[in-house]
């Protein structure tokens, strides 16, 4: 039996020319993620990140996505080694370990959980000391579904990637395949592959080779300044429909947030994937336009949704940097 592909983004609240203007004011903010999910059926959390969410704030998440949206969230960045002390990587507090545990309760208990995210970041490499954290990081979630990506090539290269393999279906994790500019030792090979029959997990960073490694990027998009064509995205169809024809449900995130470009590449890989998105809202039908030199000929077919298309006040943002991009 073929298991369910659910495609979104990564955040919901980034992203710019998509949502109608009076949601960009004040507390109508807390309206973007009504107005997401009536566009997707997932998000992954990644505010988690940064700040540990009191459990209040999960639960209004819940109450403004209908029942069937799912999250994915990722985990503080203590317990992925982010955060530092002395210069070193450190472990998570007790504290953090409890709130962070917390935050989940919600998400958990309403059986809206998919998966809880754990990025481990470059200097997280193939070490004795890695792998025990692994360990400890299955053990936190016994009964949660544990997706594991990783910035590091230790974990691939002279023949690593089967012992990686191997460890991750040993611990029941789900690995999660990136797509990202192969520059250096701080990404990962675009691999798709099934280590948990829970759960399969394609995440798209972009492929800007100019921005990978720039840390004096203005803002969090700087990185992620990138919008793939449908053609890009088409080379990790066969894979994604080869693991759910296999019954290991498949999630598709795009993490490339810059402007609209996750939301417009999410609704391409949702008409790739022959799921007939409903029509996106027009700056989405812009960019797509401007990229592709011609509206999709999926968009005038594809169901229109049951709300009314917002009155835009102000015209959407252009794909602005596109071609200086490199691919």
């Amino acid at each position: 039996m073929t298991a369910e592909i659910l495609v979104g983004t990564c955040n919901w609240a980034d992203h710019k020319a998509f949502y109608p203007p009076e949601l960009e004011k004040g507390r109508r903010q807390r309206d973007k993620l009504t107005y997401y999910a009536r566009y997707f059926p997932i998000v992954e959390i990644d505010t988690s990140f940064y700040g540990i969410p009191r459990p209040e704030v999960v639960e209004g998440w819940l109450e403004r996505t209908p029942d069937d949206f799912r999250f994915n969230i990722k985990a503080f960045r203590s317990l992925t080694r982010h955060e530092r002390d002395a210069g070193r990587p450190r472990p998570p507090t007790r504290d953090e370990v409890r709130d962070f545990m917390a935050a989940l309760l919600p998400l958990r208990e309403s059986g809206r959980l998919s998966a809880v995210h754990y990025q481990f970041p470059p200097w997280f490499t193939n070490r004795p000391d890695a792998r025990e954290v692994l360990l400890e990081t299955r053990d936190r979630h016994p009964d949660d579904i544990v997706a594991i990506e990783f910035r590091h090539r230790s974990w691939f290269d002279e023949g690593a990637w089967a012992a990686t393999e191997d460890l991750l279906r040993e611990l029941d994790c789900v690995y999660v395949g990136v797509d990202a500019p192969q520059l250096g030792s701080g990404t990962a090979p675009p691999i798709l592959a099934i280590t948990s029959r829970k759960l399969c997990i394609a995440r798209f960073h972009g492929r800007n080779r100019k921005t990978w490694y720039r840390p004096d990027g203005p803002t969090s998009d700087f990185r992620f300044n990138y919008l793939y064509s449908p053609d890009e995205l088409e080379e990790w169809v066969p894979g994604i429909r080869e693991a759910a024809e296999r019954g290991t449900p498949v999630h598709v995130l795009l993490n490339n947030n810059r402007s609209n470009y996750a939301v417009v590449n999410a609704f391409d890989f949702g008409a790739l994937l022959g799921q007939t998105p409903r029509r996106p809202p027009r700056p989405i039908v812009d960019t797509m336009a401007q990229r592709d030199g011609s509206v999709p000929a999926w968009v005038e077919s594809a169901p229109i949704s049951e709300e009314p298309e917002p009155a835009w006040s102000e015209p959407p943002e252009t794909a602005q940097g596109m071609l200086d991009l490199e691919a």
